[in-house]
């Protein structure tokens, strides 16, 4: 696992991994960096070795197994990564890969012919350019293998692989002191490297679009009454449904993930079930950094079906006659009312 902290050293970067959510890392990062990386043992439409890099949620970069091509960017980023320094890292990071891969105890986690190895490394930095945790993740076959985090001289490792203490213990104190005095620091400086050369792409503030939503549920009869909020970035964003006034508990609610839409802003939806005839007034209350004050909308009593279908065509009649009565002052036939009812 230790041979993919070069690549911090010389490389800076950090990864996001899938396969492990964000809220379980052990930090709160405001900004950070990642690299995620994949080795594929086996046959597959998929590269056999592939790596990401992001800033926050945003791709900077891609290596395919043979090329790494920047994503995003609008200068010229040499400067934050040495482009020398590309194809050691990769190979590096390759052979680790090769290595993990020969392992007999990791071997067994797989019952196909089909071996995934993955490896997250993340840095982060903190309010008022704090620098933060690090954290290095290994998985195979989906499974984390091990994990180690360093914040503020601590050092933590664990590990779920069957290794003793004898041969893990002069590994950790090395990569210790190697952590405090050297990974560390590379990583925050290309973690602040990036985020001079994405400061507006970072700090760009997208407003949420906040609306209510009614679906009929044919099977209970009821209706699902849905806040939805999209376009917003950055991705922190919290909504709270009231009904009268009263945030509504959270077990009548559903929903709440995150979701990506494809311009690179997000989305949220949070639903609950009311019955056809519920006469409360219902309030979406959503806070966003890109809002000055909280946006709320409400939604007044609602209409059933056939309480809608009425008042559509009380609108409808009331439409019919201001016509009929135009067409009237002018002396012509009320074409208008035989075409809607013919």
């Amino acid at each position: 696992m230790f041979i993919k902290l070069i690549l911090i050293a010389i490389f800076g970067f950090v990864l996001k991994q899938p396969l492990i959510k964000k809220q379980s890392f052990c930090f709160s990062a405001h900004h950070s960096l990642s690299l995620f990386s994949t080795y594929i043992q086996g046959e597959t439409q998929f590269p056999k070795f592939s790596y990401i890099t992001t800033l926050d949620d945003i791709t900077v970069g891609y290596y395919n197994s043979e090329t790494y091509f920047p994503k995003g960017n609008t200068t010229n980023e040499d400067d934050v990564i040495d482009s020398d320094y590309i194809k050691g890292i990769s190979d590096y990071m390759y052979n680790s890969f090769v290595r993990r891969s020969s392992n007999t105890i990791l071997s067994l986690i797989f019952l196909t012919g089909l071996d995934v190895y993955q490896t997250l490394v993340v840095c982060e930095l903190l309010e008022l350019d704090k620098p933060g945790k690090m954290l290095t993740k290994d998985a195979a076959g989906g499974c984390t293998t091990d994990e180690l985090c360093y914040f503020n001289n601590h050092f933590t490792y664990t590990v779920t692989v069957n290794i003793t203490q004898e041969v893990l213990k002069p590994h950790l104190e090395e990569f210790k002191q190697k952590y405090e005095k050297f990974y560390h620091k590379v990583c925050i400086d290309t973690l602040r490297n990036y985020l001079k050369k994405r400061e507006n792409e970072i700090n760009r503030k997208e407003k949420p679009r906040v609306r209510f939503i009614q679906k009929a549920n044919s099977d209970s009869g009821g209706i699902r009454l849905s806040c939805l909020a999209t376009g917003f970035y950055p991705r922190h964003i919290n909504m709270t449904l009231f009904r009268d006034g009263q945030p509504v508990a959270d077990h009548e609610i559903t929903g709440g993930d995150l979701l990506p839409n494809a311009d690179g802003t997000y989305q949220m939806r949070k639903s609950l079930e009311i019955s056809a005839a519920d006469k409360h007034k219902y309030t979406c209350s959503v806070t966003h950094l890109s809002l000055d004050n909280k946006l709320d909308v409400t939604l007044g009593v609602l209409l059933s079906g056939v309480a809608v279908l009425l008042l559509l065509c009380v609108i409808l009649s009331i439409a019919i006659c201001m016509t009929s009565r135009a067409e009237r002052q002018r002396g012509r036939p009320n074409l208008m009312f035989w075409y809607v009812f013919l």
